[in-house]
């Protein structure tokens, strides 16, 4: 590398985190320090298989690759940070995985209490780690996240605790920073925007920083808002709660939105639609991204894929189209479900021989 020319500060600029890096943009106590683990800045990801089959422009924003491997991270940044700045010693959430590991590592940095409430036997073995390595207290409900999300307002409400759900607006607040780094990096707002939808805090959040951006007159139109959830969990599809939802996209397995109306306006203000996806169509859309894209996520992340695929099997056309897709955790969250079908992962065992593994590899 070259050196500066003389009296010339080197250019650079270090990601600072989403709080630091569109401060002005959120509404948060503007004298708030942040509590940050670098979070957001994450890559929009050219898909060449999806916009070959689609005869459009297809993007991946890959939000698995935040700090904690999820898209929580760009909320909870924004949550943690307002606690502290209010004097919280300890946080709580329900969570079917990826908030509570998110929650955790951002109250070990902060340096408060995180105490953790999740569904008896419905979360991944690598989101408990998580969770615990960073020091939560983790508490399992003999019940649905739902059941889950009632203790933990009530202990937010009763004991001095702060709820860090999506129920908190400024959970949303940070979320939205994702439809900023999008448009900063297209130029503009897609077409569509694709995602999949649990407690439907992230349709709300995309919406309202595309909003918010557009009125800045940083982007010269609205994306499109299509939302997917599991069949086996889809309240928003049906227009009825799911008592006892189930579906193998754990991150999704939720029966009663906490943002089910921020959600529905974001449908119906953008033109957009919510529709369901099976857990085969999920599951066959995690392994053709990660075959055809080299992008692996977590199979609720699939969510959207699946449903894009859906959208095209039943006439839908995106050609022409600049489609954003977002995937919202990382595929190590849950490798139990990725290789569930795959039978034997090793294909071959061979002897420590040059020739042999030529052979099993189809190579003479």
């Amino acid at each position: 590398m070259s050196a500066p020319l003389s009296g010339q500060q080197p250019r650079v600029h270090q990601w600072r985190g989403v709080i630091e890096e569109y401060r002005e943009l959120l509404d948060i106590p503007q004298d708030t320090p942040a509590v940050t683990l670098g979070e957001g800045g994450t890559p929009l990801v050219e898909s060449r298989w999806l916009s070959e089959v689609t005869g459009g422009q297809v993007w991946l924003k890959v939000e698995g690759d935040n700090p904690t491997g999820s898209f929580k991270d760009r909320g909870m940044t924004a949550a943690l940070s307002v606690a502290v700045h209010q004097g919280a010693q300890a946080v709580v959430c329900a969570s079917t995985g990826n908030t509570s590991a998110s929650m955790a590592a951002y109250a070990a940095k902060a340096r408060i209490k995180p105490l953790v409430l999740v569904p008896e036997g419905k979360i991944s073995a690598g989101k408990m780690a998580q969770a615990i390595m960073h020091g939560a207290q983790v508490i399992m409900v003999r019940g649905n996240f739902d059941d889950c999300l009632k203790i933990s307002r009530g202990l937010a409400e009763h004991y001095p605790v702060a709820l860090v759900n999506s129920v908190n607006p400024i959970r949303l607040e940070g979320q939205k920073t994702a439809s900023f780094e999008v448009v900063d990096r297209l130029g503009d707002a897609p077409d569509f925007h694709l995602l999949p939808v649990g407690n439907a805090g992230n349709i709300s959040a995309y919406w309202l920083g595309y909003r918010q951006y557009a009125e800045l007159g940083r982007s010269t139109r609205l994306p499109v808002m299509r939302a997917y959830q599991a069949e086996g969990a889809a309240p928003l599809v049906t227009g009825q709660p799911f008592p006892n939802p189930e579906t193998k996209a754990t991150a999704i397995r939720i029966g009663n939105p906490a943002s089910w109306k921020l959600a529905e306006s974001a449908a119906s203000e953008s033109g957009g639609r919510f529709a369901s996806v099976t857990d085969e169509q999920i599951l066959i859309a995690q392994r053709q991204l990660a075959s055809n894209d080299g992008v692996f996520v977590e199979p609720a992340s699939a969510a959207g894929i699946a449903g894009m695929l859906q959208d095209l099997e039943r006439g839908e056309s995106y050609a022409d189209k600049t489609v954003v897709v977002t995937v919202t955790g990382h595929g190590l969250k849950d490798t139990v479900t990725a290789l569930e079908g795959f039978g034997d992962v090793v294909d071959n065992v061979i002897d420590a021989n040059v020739d042999d593994a030529a052979a099993v590899a189809g190579l003479v």
